[in-house]
């Protein structure tokens, strides 16, 4: 079993418990030795103690969304202790709500009770910061969910009358990163964004980054078994390039396929991740949207140690990319799915994930192989 706190030679990855399901303490004790990261909510403190206790190395994120505010969470005007957000929607500010070209609140479409929040205000920015510093002290760090890149996202086709456009919104998200960060230094938490559709954005995802310690790509490559983001301008080495640009600055990042386990999607997000990982990335597959309750599958692959890279990825054939390490060699085919299979030859005899030795493998479209050999 691959340790937390073990040797960058095998996979990192992380487990995202956000819907505050029962978990028992032999599931805490196993995960905790072999995940790099946590997230829990803001009540969930004593399961921190758990994971801590498990594995010390272990950083363990508290969740806090930067964009709503949640009426849920109030009860006869009184704001709950634990929040899942910053600010708590009794105590807020009528002027932090963001509001439609009418004069509206924003409600989220599909999430009953999430209000929109006027993220380039620098009063709500700054009680959002200080509220969930002194609400996380039990925690390594926050992650802060919906760093939005888009004006109408939850509410599609209508832009707040504040923010009309796409690049007015992500500057506002920009003022408030940049204005809030030296409070989460200062406080020793480190903050990793969900930036799921940042590939949409040219640039989008780096100029967040530069005001984080990672980044979260909740839709990364794989959209469902038979969905595989391909090579295109916003596609395949968009989101690859995530985790590149990350690790060259030391930073965390976070990717998330969504399959149902099938085989093709699996070896195509698992070695995409793999020809970019350095010290800091992880990945962890989901199989049913929001569904934050138990840890991921532990695949056998994330013990694999394939030694060290040789260098970074590079190409081998049309959209076709290989990365060599001292112990193994990943293939990637980012080409359409159902086009024809690349031949990649290798330099020495391999053993692929049947276990049958192998000099060269062929690979169809949006497909990938993990390759060991002895080292």
């Amino acid at each position: 079993m691959a340790q937390a706190d073990g040797p960058d030679r095998t996979a990192k990855s992380y487990w995202l418990h956000m819907n505050s399901t029962p978990t028992t303490d032999q599931m805490i004790d196993v995960e905790a030795r072999r995940r790099s990261y946590v997230v829990l909510n803001a009540w969930e403190s004593g399961l921190a103690e758990k994971f801590r206790a498990a594995n010390p190395k272990i950083q363990i994120f508290v969740y806090k969304d930067l964009s709503s505010t949640r009426s849920y969470a109030c009860t006869d005007g009184v704001d709950d202790s634990d929040l899942p957000t910053g600010v708590g929607y009794c105590a807020a500010d009528p002027g932090w709500f963001l509001l439609d070209p009418n004069g509206q609140r924003f409600e989220y479409d599909g999430y009953d009770g999430h209000w929109q929040m006027d993220v380039g205000n620098t009063d709500y920015q700054n009680a959002w910061a200080d509220n969930v510093i002194a609400s996380s002290k039990a925690f390594d760090g926050v992650f802060m969910d919906n760093a939005l890149f888009a004006c109408d996202t939850y509410h599609e086709g209508v832009c707040p009358a504040s923010y009309p456009t796409d690049e007015a919104m992500r500057e506002a998200y920009r003022s408030m990163l940049a204005n809030t960060r030296q409070k989460f230094v200062d406080a020793g938490l480190k903050t990793v964004a969900n930036m799921s559709n940042a590939r949409l954005h040219d640039g989008a995802w780096d100029t967040y980054v530069e005001y984080l310690d990672g980044g979260f790509d909740e839709w990364w490559l794989t959209f469902g078994d038979n969905d595989l983001l391909s090579e295109y301008p916003q596609g395949w080495s968009r989101q690859v390039a995530e985790i590149a640009a990350n690790e060259a600055k030391g930073k965390i990042t976070w990717v998330q396929p969504h399959h149902s386990g099938a085989e093709q999607p699996f070896r195509y997000a698992f070695a995409s991740y793999l020809l970019a990982k350095g010290d800091h990335a992880a990945i962890s597959e989901i199989s049913e949207t929001d569904r934050y309750d138990n840890a991921s599958p532990w695949r056998a692959e994330y013990d694999w140690d394939l030694g060290t890279p040789a260098g970074s990825y590079r190409s081998v054939a049309s959209n076709v990319f290989q990365r060599d390490f001292t112990c193994g060699t990943v293939i990637v085919n980012a080409n359409k799915t159902g086009s024809a299979p690349v031949t990649v030859r290798l330099t020495s005899t391999h053993t692929n994930e049947k276990g049958l030795p192998v000099r060269a493998v062929s690979l169809p479209g949006t497909s990938g192989s993990v390759l060991r050999k002895a080292c």
